[in-house]
Formats: structure tokens, sequence, C-alpha cells
């Protein structure tokens, strides 16, 4: 099944690790087959892995971009999950965390990415900037 990609002008996408901008007009870009596809709002920079849930998000969104070396980012993933779990209560975003979990597992990165941004969004609006129940970044205990 094709997918349509409406761009705005100047909008900025990663296709299969390239990254592609659309020139100065609207633009529609049809893919016919199989292709890893992020858009600009939803690429994390390392810079802005700064709070637990983007912890989360950030390797979930490298296994989707570079499918063939997910494993090296999978084990962060784990841990920045279980940490972030341990930490929340609300019976909605567990299961959301579950659901990720298991779309990871199964190799689903797309899937697995919406999760986590509910994750990331949840954490903004609800949380402001984190737990402090969760280790900030380095190696946890």
């Amino acid at each position: 099944m094709p997918l349509k990609l409406s761009l705005k002008p100047g909008e900025k996408f990663v296709l299969n690790g390239a990254v592609v901008q659309n020139g100065d007009r609207r633009g529609v870009l049809v893919l016919q087959n199989k292709a890893s596809v992020l858009r600009e709002k939803d690429i994390m920079q390392p810079e802005d892995v700064n709070t637990p849930a983007r912890r989360i998000y950030f390797p979930v969104m490298m296994m989707y971009l570079d499918e063939a070396e997910a494993s090296k980012f999978y084990d962060e993933f784990a841990l920045r999950l279980t940490e972030f779990m341990g930490a929340i209560r609300n019976p909605d975003i567990l299961a959301e965390c579950v659901t990720c979990s298991k779309h990871v597992l199964a190799r689903q990165y797309y899937k697995a990415l919406m999760g986590a941004r509910k994750i990331v969004d949840y954490e903004d609006q609800r949380l402001g900037n984190v737990a402090s129940s969760v280790q900030d970044g380095g190696d946890a205990g």
C-alpha cells in the first residue's frame, strides 16, 4: 500500500536514513514500497534527550531508522522504559509502555515510536520536566 506524504515548503524528513528536504513549494511524495520515513517534527536530536520519556523515544526512533542495528539500541530502551514504569502510576501510560514494549519485541518500530510519542506527550503535559525518582542519563544502578 503506497504512503502519501504531503510536504510543506522546506520541510525535512528522513527516508531510509537520508535527510531529504522539500523545495520552496508544497509537494507530494508517494512511496510505493516499504521504507523508514520520519517527518522533521518526529525526529529527535541527541541533545534533546533530556527527560525520562525522551530517553525511551530516542532509542525506539533509532531502531526504526536503522532496523539492521536495532539490537544496539534495545538495551537502552529496555532500561529507560523500566525506570519510567517504576516511577509512573498512571494506568493508561503504563499500558502504553507495555504496548510500546510489545511493538519493539515484534519489531514493529513505527508503532512503538508512535506509542513512545504518546509517552513523551504525557510527560510534557502532566509532569512538566521529569519525575525525580527516574535517574538522569548515566548508568543506572
